[in-house]
């Protein structure tokens, strides 16, 4: 059998950056040698994108994450050049300039066949203002929420602040529109609270959701497949602070509790694995993507959000419900690829 070259391509300018090095290492790791030769094209902090060699080099010397190496896109020709030479692309960019239809978008016009969500699909899944206006469209339940841009509170401060008084209320969460891992969010608790969460919201992204708190369990569920998608089994999320923020899920020292499968009912499981595939359909989601959701004390679920590029570790969610639910780490990778080629296939050639 011979070996398909797979340009794992990862780092990037979010504040993810660090997320994503460590996914691809995984994933790297994990790719079965018979079928897969890992090309990895590591991008900067400053959007710059390395060649293999030096990729390799800066990940062999420890380095969390890459500074001042490489060029950027347009003038990167060694590195267009090893991309040009693969089989297909497994992007592992979490966040803005990755995850968010950019770089689904350029290897669209290169023809190249590449994993997971494609480009609207990507840029929905980022914008969390257009994915809860699209489930609610949809009739899928979500989270009272209001929409801020920069210059509306620039400009109406205490109008902003009325409106989320009247329309939310306290507690809620500020959040960027776009972004990932819990960067720039905030809990807030009352009108005080407001101006630093927002500050901190808007050096993520120009717009902001605000939303209720909900008060319930953090359920997720992994989705994997094109167009007749399969959900694993549930799991939970019990976060060892007062929400699930970015040191919860990443620092070594964090006491957040995974239960796989969650300790649920069988209807409550049944129920949300049908949510899950709803929401991964209705956002037109392909190959693979994460579903999280809350779960009310009246077993009522409300949807968070559809992660498309969800952390790729071997201990990250996404794999670890799949291999309970019976399909190992390697074969999950081995998958995702297949269906990268099965959409590739698929699309009419103009």
């Amino acid at each position: 059998m011979t070996r398909k070259r797979v340009a794992v391509i990862f780092g990037g300018r979010s504040g993810e950056h660090e997320v994503s090095i460590v996914s691809a290492r995984s994933v790297m790791a994990a790719l079965d040698p018979a079928r897969w030769e890992a090309v990895p094209i590591g991008i900067s902090r400053s959007g710059d994108w390395l060649t293999p060699d030096e990729t390799r080099a800066a990940l062999e010397s420890g380095a969390r994450a890459f500074h001042g190496l490489g060029r950027p896109l347009l003038s990167a020709a060694e590195a267009l050049a090893a991309l040009a030479s693969c089989d297909v692309a497994f992007p592992l960019v979490h966040g803005t300039f990755g995850e968010d239809g950019t770089l689904q978008g350029f290897l669209e016009m290169a023809g190249m066949p590449y994993a997971g969500a494609g480009v609207a699909a990507s840029a929905i899944g980022m914008d969390k203002a257009l994915m809860k206006a699209l489930f609610r469209e949809a009739g899928i339940p979500v989270a009272r929420y209001s929409v801020i841009r920069s210059w509306e509170y620039t400009l109406h401060q205490n109008t902003s602040m009325a409106l989320i008084e009247d329309a939310i209320g306290y507690p809620c969460f500020v959040k960027p529109a776009n972004g990932g891992s819990s960067v720039g969010i905030t809990k807030v608790r009352s009108r005080e609270d407001l101006p630093r969460a927002f500050a901190a919201a808007f050096a993520c992204d120009d717009k902001v959701v605000v939303e209720e708190a909900i008060t319930g369990r953090e359920l997720e569920c992994s989705v994997l497949g094109n167009e007749q998608p399969e959900a694993s089994v549930v799991g939970e999320i019990v976060p060892d602070r007062e929400f699930y923020d970015y040191d919860s899920k990443y620092d070594p020292a964090s006491k957040t509790e995974l239960y796989i499968p969650a300790p649920v009912t069988r209807a409550v499981a049944e129920d949300a694995r049908e949510l899950a595939l709803r929401m991964y359909r209705v956002m037109g989601c392909e190959g693979y993507a994460r579903v999280d959701f809350f779960l009310t004390p009246g077993d009522r679920l409300i949807a968070n959000e559809v992660n498309t590029i969800p952390g790729f570790t071997s201990i990250s969610m996404y794999p670890k419900l799949w291999e309970a639910s019976g399909l190992p780490y390697r074969e999950l990778l081995t998958r995702i690829l297949e269906l990268a080629f099965e959409r590739h296939a698929r699309r009419p050639r103009p």
